[in-house]
């Protein structure tokens, strides 16, 4: 008796080992494909990188040593990047934060207003910031002001993303319990809503800021400014020492805006 109750135990771990077996194998097949493909559509030509290894290692030894002689050239371009950041940055957490508020399904006074605020946020998130800052440049012409109008419409589609998660995801105990005392909707806001997420939005605005550096670099190149635009512009006119000393700076800045975003968000915590 016992053995005939066994066998069929056996045979259905069996079975299901082959199933588990077999659904791997077919994942493995799946990826391998989807691998191909991409290298297929990307036209991956690994061997153009051996044959072009020779023009790139002349570029990087024209750029050698970097121009530290014209370090002067880089302070203006560089404070133009932080505050294109910080300007967009702070624009961004001004247009998101109502938004967040009327798209987070837990708080929203009505749907139709979480739809309209939803969409919002969404059409800011999927227009790249470079088409952004193409658009403003033609609005308002070249320099720093652009990239900062294109980073704070970006931002508030990152933002606004988050912000309306995070008011999702909150404890909503303290704000039922001032409801039911008859607080006002602008009380309830200021004294229950705000306290319990101004951490949490305080450290993501940070981590945007940290992406906002990076993201002002790539917005000169369309004539938004900062350092992206005299990198262009160096590079434009083979002035290869002087790009080495743009992306040395680069480097730093970039380091230094994550550090210390990084200590300021640890700190929040």
């Amino acid at each position: 008796m016992s053995a005939q109750t066994t066998t069929p135990h056996l045979e259905d771990r069996g079975w299901s080992g082959a199933l588990a077996l077999a659904s791997r194998l077919v994942v493995a097949i799946l990826l391998v494909l989807v691998v191909v493909q991409s290298a297929i559509v990307v036209q991956a030509r690994p061997q153009d990188l051996v044959t072009g290894a020779r023009g790139m290692a002349d570029i990087i030894r024209r750029a050698m040593p970097p121009d530290f002689a014209n370090i002067h050239m880089v302070w203006w371009p560089t404070l133009e990047t932080i505050d294109i950041a910080i300007f967009g940055t702070l624009g961004g957490v001004i247009l998101a934060t109502p938004l967040a508020i009327l798209a987070a399904e837990n708080v929203t006074p009505s749907r139709g207003l979480y739809y309209a605020a939803r969409g919002a946020i969404g059409f800011a998130r999927s227009v790249p910031d470079l088409v952004w800052a193409l658009l403003f440049v033609t609005a308002v012409g070249l320099g720093p002001f652009p990239g900062a109008l294109a980073i704070s419409v970006h931002s508030v589609g990152m933002l606004g993303r988050l912000f309306a998660e995070t008011i999702e995801n909150m404890d909503m105990a303290p704000i039922d319990a001032l409801a039911l005392t008859g607080a006002r909707r602008m009380q309830v806001f200021s004294h229950g809503i705000v306290p319990s997420i101004l951490p949490s939005l305080a450290g993501i605005a940070l981590y945007r800021f940290d992406e906002n550096i990076r993201s002002s670099l790539v917005l000169g190149f369309v004539g938004a400014g900062g350092i992206g635009f005299e990198l262009l512009s160096a590079m434009s006119l083979f002035q290869y020492q002087i790009v080495s000393l743009f992306l040395i700076v680069t480097f730093i800045l970039v380091v230094t805006a994550e550090r210390m975003s990084a200590i300021v968000r640890a700190r929040l915590a």
